[in-house]
């Protein structure tokens, strides 16, 4: 076994903003296996280790949907004034 740490999976985090949508994806996901491979580690604090799952989960999902609120779905989810129905 290797010596992943938080650390380890905070940085995969940071570093898939700059990426494209599917290699993000790919990024997120896989240090979303890296944190639960941390779960079985008495070293590492549960609460944090969840936290940062929570967190993973929350930019999985909005990589994932980042492309939609860059097209035109995002233009009708905040429309301008001029654009207001």
């Amino acid at each position: 076994m290797t010596d992943l740490t938080l650390a380890d999976v905070e940085r995969s985090l940071e570093r898939a903003t700059d990426l494209e949508t599917e290699e993000a994806v790919a990024v997120l996901r896989s240090a979303r296996e890296d944190l639960e491979a941390l779960g079985n580690d008495p070293d590492v604090d549960e609460t944090r280790r969840r936290e940062l799952g929570d967190t993973l989960d929350q930019r999985i999902r909005e990589v994932e949907n980042r492309d939609a609120y860059r097209g035109e779905l995002g233009a009708a989810m905040n429309p301008d004034e001029d654009d207001a129905p």
